[in-house]
């Protein structure tokens, strides 16, 4: 069974910066395309990143010049760099990827003080 861990959220001020990391175990993840989501109370999740298995990016537009989405093969991981963070990031972000809909994880909290 597959598992999603999330981690590096925290609560920091507005310009900051946070490293979300994802790790997936119980399949390998270097031929999926995998993704970072965001969700905000009573909203749907929303994909705000993917990344192919060639390493090609996309974003959404706001984050885009601010977040990078990366991975990791041999460590069944990706992670989210977040730069100039603002208040309007704020959410729970959550990886998975959307060629598979794998049962999602905990989430990792990010919360922006202005």
């Amino acid at each position: 069974q597959v598992h999603l861990v999330e981690s590096g959220g925290g609560v920091v001020q507005s310009g900051g910066s946070l490293k979300l990391s994802c790790t997936v175990s119980g399949t390998w993840i270097n031929i999926y395309r995998m993704a970072w989501y965001r969700q905000t109370p009573g909203q749907f999740r929303e994909m705000v990143a993917t990344i192919d298995p060639t390493g090609s990016t996309d974003y959404i537009d706001f984050i885009k010049g601010r977040f990078t989405i990366s991975r990791d093969n041999d460590k069944r991981s990706i992670y989210l760099q977040m730069n100039n963070l603002r208040p309007g990031d704020m959410g729970t972000y959550f990886c998975n990827s959307p060629d598979r809909s794998w049962p999602w994880g905990q989430g990792t909290q990010v919360t922006v003080s202005s």
